[in-house]
């Protein structure tokens, strides 16, 4: 009788050395299905110094998994540092392992909660001399200054991995140190009865069953244990946990500011079209007006025929299609011309004229004759080659000088 007591104490001790990591694990050998991901959410405000955090987690009820949502609690003594409890995989099931009070953090799966347990240690303060230190980067205490005892620390986290359990099939594949067994296996307080109220009541809210909220749950921490309403009450969000109600509307919201701000854009893109058609229009018959108006300033005056002459005088085809010319002073040319018609001797005279105008080189000579301006006289006398000045033109030298040729055997 006493071998078969041996034995069974035996079997006992071999099953309880099985179970992982701490003295508090539950072993539920029918659990076979993970938990989900962990929630994402925003911290609230710490509620007075000297509380803790003890972050969410999925516990498994009588329907399955349901959240408990992270709170603010009061350490059971000054100087005791909270471990979170974590779900690990052995002997082909899912265990949960309870976390605890110590005198330091110990071993908690790896999980990153966030909030200062990245998954090893605590970074979101220390006790110094019987006051907690709060590290503001990753603890919420709110603005206002109403925590004295406060530090800014920083430190790498892993923000994209929401794995909720440790070991089996995609867990963390952390294990605990040689220092973390040695205080797993050490003197340790168990949750405090606030604690457990917090769980209990997590456990009876319908909608905090991971089956209802699919991983998104309305109540995902609170600035108290067991207070799911009210202004501390913080709702899921994040990538992981983003509240499906609130995106829908938001996404709704958002189509419909899109639409207005679509049609307002269109409206005021066909109103400038507009106006930047009327003033395109505008500039337009201005631009003619002065178009038209240089274009009258830059219109060359009516010109005089005398002008006309004595711009064209190189220019004795133009000269001949304009008829006007001889008529500006007819009687100052036409005497000059009148003395060699007159005198005996004009047909010996008239006869050597042809040769004259044979080599001149200007047929038009007796045109320019007639220009309108004494002063342009001289010009066409390079063309009478035998023909003086025309100030000497009417003195009988020329005539004279011509008569010896012909009349020349008469005194003999």
């Amino acid at each position: 009788m006493r071998i078969l007591r041996s034995i069974r104490f035996l079997l006992l001790l071999a099953v309880i050395m099985a179970i992982p990591t701490t003295s508090h694990a539950q072993f539920r050998a029918s659990i076979t299905i993970a938990p989900p991901e962990l929630v994402v959410y925003a911290q609230p405000v710490c509620p007075q110094e000297g509380y803790l955090w003890t972050p969410g987690f999925w516990a498994y009820g009588d329907e399955g998994y349901y959240w408990v949502p992270g709170t603010w609690v009061e350490p059971p003594t000054v100087g005791f540092m909270w471990t979170p409890g974590y779900w690990g995989w052995g002997n082909g099931a899912y265990s949960w392992n309870d976390g605890y009070w110590g005198s330091q953090v110990g071993f908690y799966g790896g999980v990153n909660y966030g909030f200062g347990y990245g998954g090893v240690g605590y970074e979101g303060g220390y006790w110094n001399n019987n006051q907690f230190e709060y590290n503001t980067f990753v603890t919420n205490v709110g603005e206002g200054g109403n925590f004295h005892n406060t530090y800014n620390k920083s430190f790498e986290v892993n923000t994209t991995n929401y794995v909720s359990y440790n070991g089996g099939s995609g867990g963390i594949t952390a294990s605990p140190t040689a220092e973390q067994e040695t205080f797993a296996h050490a003197h340790h307080t168990a949750a405090t009865s606030v604690q457990s109220s917090h769980q209990e009541a997590a456990s009876k809210n319908h909608e905090l069953l991971a089956t209802v909220n699919h991983g998104h749950p309305a109540i995902a921490a609170t600035s108290k244990p067991g207070e799911f309403s009210g202004k501390g009450v913080v709702a899921a969000r994040g990538p992981a946990a983003e509240n499906k109600t609130a995106e829908n509307k938001a996404t709704e919201n958002k189509a419909s500011e899109d639409k207005a701000a679509e049609n307002k854009a269109a409206e005021n893109k066909a109103t400038e079209a507009r106006a930047s058609e009327n003033k395109s229009n505008e500039n337009k018959a201005a631009a003619t007006r002065a178009s038209e108006n240089k274009a009258a300033e830059n219109k060359p005056a009516p010109t005089h025929p005398a002008k006309t002459e004595h711009a064209t005088a190189a220019q004795p085809a133009r000269n001949k299609a304009r008829p006007a010319q001889p008529a500006a002073k007819p009687e100052k040319t036409r005497p000059e011309a009148q003395p060699a018609r007159t005198k005996p001797s004009a047909p010996p005279t008239r006869q050597p004229a042809p040769m004259r105008t044979e080599t001149a080189s200007k047929p038009a000579a007796p045109q320019h004759q007639a220009a309108p301006k004494p002063t342009a006289a001289p010009r066409p006398a390079a063309q009478h080659q035998a023909a003086p000045k025309p100030t000497a033109a009417p003195k009988p030298e020329p005539t004279h000088s011509a008569k010896p040729k012909p009349t020349g055997p008469a005194p003999r």
